[in-house]
């Protein structure tokens, strides 16, 4: 379905009612992650731009998948899409729950990804786009490789100046794991630093990755854009924890089994029970949306902690903010091979000021930034004997409200407004540059 709405070209009200700046170009946002899509925070980046753009003058038309293709839907987000923001939703399909027989597809109908398909209503969606609503820059988001190479072909039938967004690395040694799939994607990855007028990333190693892979990629066209929170998402969020109750250790999103692989904690809180050092009374681990929990729950329950480390279903965004609030302390898995990422929890675990207990690395991106931020115990997710050593006194020291907080200043600097503001910056650039609007 497509909402046709007309470009504004005179100054309107923003969000916070002060007049903005007339739109002097459009951009054709192209987003798998989009609302009511359910269960990444990966839409919220997509969002966000689309919010605060228009305050730096670029009006965005959004190209994303029919909803029939995503897994979840949670249509309460549908209301923060700007009402001058036309979003075009061309047919798609899971070639792994749409096209399969008894578990089973052709390989090549799910290359690059399970949503091929989608290129074939997105390209004629997006060229129809492009000539009528005004579109001077293509900006594609990571990481559905499918999104991509929509960006791609788009840009090379129109010669608009195209940016992309690299949330994630899209290679990388032994990913993707199938050979065809990796040829698949380093050939789409080649196109973007080929052809991209520049790119957008979320973590400092990540840029060090891809120059050192691609010397001829010069750092200007090098973007460091790292993820965020807004601050209007938090209005009327207020801790509603009783100051009684047993301690609850809060994991909010996706539990990947090999890059997030939880056993190493499994085991040590179990060790931890067996010795008398927690018990369900005096801790609740909450692994909320965590996904895969069939897999988890069986290492829980042969490792008798099921009443201690409890799956919960997903919420909506705001209630999962609410339900973030709630807890006493945060919880954050990243194992050594996500290094050169920085997971987009991160920010709101910083906004909410509350301990956060962060199983990753203290060499990698990640805790790069939580060193900086303070308010973390940083241990290795896969040191399974010192969570056992490290967690009772940091445990111990949330109860006490001694364990330090995150710095205020640190996690405020990270906006999404802020950060749409640079994104538009570089808009300006290039589109005023050799490449300029056709």
């Amino acid at each position: 379905m497509v909402t046709a709405r007309d470009i504004d070209l005179q100054p309107t009200q923003t969000n916070s009612g002060a007049a903005r700046p007339p739109i002097h170009g459009g951009v054709l946002i192209v987003a798998f992650h989009f609302p009511p899509q359910a269960g990444s925070s990966g839409l919220l980046r997509a969002l966000k731009f689309c919010r605060y753009l228009p305050e730096f003058g670029w009006l965005p038309t959004v190209l994303t998948v029919s909803p029939h293709a995503y897994e979840r839907t949670d249509t309460t987000q549908l209301k923060d899409i700007p009402s001058d923001v036309e979003v075009i939703r061309a047919f798609g399909l899971d070639t792994g729950r749409h096209l399969s027989f008894r578990g089973a597809y052709p390989k090549g109908f799910a290359l690059p990804d399970r949503w091929s398909s989608w290129l074939l209503g997105a390209v004629p969606a997006g060229l129809r786009a492009i000539r009528r609503r005004k579109i001077d820059a293509i900006l594609t988001t990571y990481p559905i490789a499918t999104s991509v190479l929509i960006g791609y072909v788009l840009h090379r039938l129109t010669d608009k100046p195209w940016v992309v967004d690299l949330r994630d690395q899209m290679t990388e040694e032994g990913y993707p794991q199938d050979p065809l799939r990796f040829r698949f994607y380093r050939w789409i990855e080649r196109q973007a630093v080929k052809h991209a007028s520049a790119l957008l990333f979320t973590a400092p190693s990540t840029v060090r990755m891809y120059r050192e892979r691609y010397p001829d990629l010069n750092a200007d066209r090098c973007v460091l854009l790292p993820n965020g929170y807004d601050e209007a998402d938090f209005e009327g969020i207020i801790s509603q924890r009783s100051p009684n109750s047993r301690l609850r250790l809060l994991h909010s999103g996706l539990i990947y089994p090999w890059e997030r692989d939880p056993r190493p904690l499994f085991r040590a809180l179990s060790k931890l029970k067996l010795e008398g050092q927690i018990s369900a009374e005096t801790l609740s681990i909450d692994l909320r949306a965590s996904g895969n929990e069939a897999e988890f729950q069986k290492h829980v329950n042969e490792l008798g902690i099921q009443d201690i480390v409890h799956f919960l279903p997903a919420l909506p965004y705001r209630a999962s903010l609410q339900d973030t609030a709630d807890a006493d302390a945060l919880l954050l898995l990243q194992g050594e091979c996500c290094d050169h990422q920085v997971p987009a929890k991160i920010y709101e675990y910083l906004r909410m000021e509350k301990p956060i207990l962060a199983l990753t690395t203290e060499k990698g991106d990640t805790g790069s930034l939580l060193i900086e931020a303070r308010g973390a115990t940083i241990i290795d997710l896969a040191d399974e004997n010192a969570i056992h050593d490290s967690l009772p006194e940091f445990l111990r020291q949330v109860r006490a409200g001694t364990h330090p907080l995150p710095a205020v200043a640190k996690s405020r600097s990270y906006s999404r407004r802020s950060q749409t503001e640079t994104l538009a910056k570089y808009l300006d650039e290039i589109v005023a540059g050799p490449k300029g609007r056709r």
